[in-house]
């Protein structure tokens, strides 16, 4: 590869810099994490956005969240078509490979995502409309949660939609058989979370009360 360019110093510094202090104060823990393999009890599928900051948020080590971001957070249903599929291999992986005990979907305020498929599906992004964009094409899943949104007052329409996001996905999670069997025999519990970044808060999809509420 030709094309490719040394590392921004600023990185190499950074790195530098983990390595004289956070790795050689715990050498032996990283060894271990290396030779005893990976042993994760939760699955988290978040977004792209370099502002979630979710194993941060949690407090987690190395080794306690099988970590998963794709654009809005977002889970496709279940599709076995022979097509390639980042999100439905990273699910499958987790559950039936890494047995996590708990799958954790968390969608987050000011989603620039679900602002693209607010825009796209109320006819203000005809070019998230074209066929040739895979932003566009991502952000189809949520046309059903922009149905049930799309007769708010336009000023609660996003942040319903970045919780439809949650909920859209929550439910195509359950269209793959090995998660809904495993959730149905109790061996996983599947979550839905909000954040907003701007308070440090998190909301909780609770569904017995059928609402967001705040833990």
């Amino acid at each position: 590869m030709h094309t490719t360019k040394p590392l921004p110093q600023y990185l190499v510094q950074r790195f530098q810099g983990w390595k004289a202090t956070t790795y050689t104060e715990n050498e032996s823990w990283y060894r271990r994490l290396a030779d005893d393999g990976q042993h994760p009890r939760a699955m988290l599928i978040t977004c792209c956005d370099s502002r979630v900051h979710a194993t941060s948020i949690f407090g987690a080590e190395q080794g306690e969240f099988f970590l998963h971001r794709n654009i809005a957070n977002l889970v496709p249903p279940y599709k076995p078509d022979g097509a390639q599929h980042g999100t439905s291999a990273a699910i499958e992986y987790a559950v039936t490979v890494l047995k996590v005990a708990h799958i954790i979907i968390m969608g987050h305020s000011n989603c620039g995502g679900v602002a693209g498929c607010l825009d796209m599906c109320a006819g203000r992004a005809p070019e998230l409309d074209q066929k040739e964009s895979f932003v566009g094409r991502w952000m189809d899943i949520l046309r059903p949660g922009y149905e049930r949104i799309k007769d708010l007052p336009e000023q609660d329409q996003a942040i319903a939609l970045e919780k439809e996001a949650v909920l859209v996905s929550l439910q195509n999670l359950k269209t793959f058989p090995f998660v809904a069997d495993d959730v149905e025999s109790g061996k996983i519990s599947i979550h839905g979370l909000w954040h907003n970044i701007g308070e440090g808060s998190i909301e909780e999809f609770l569904f017995k009360e059928g609402k967001f509420c705040k833990i």
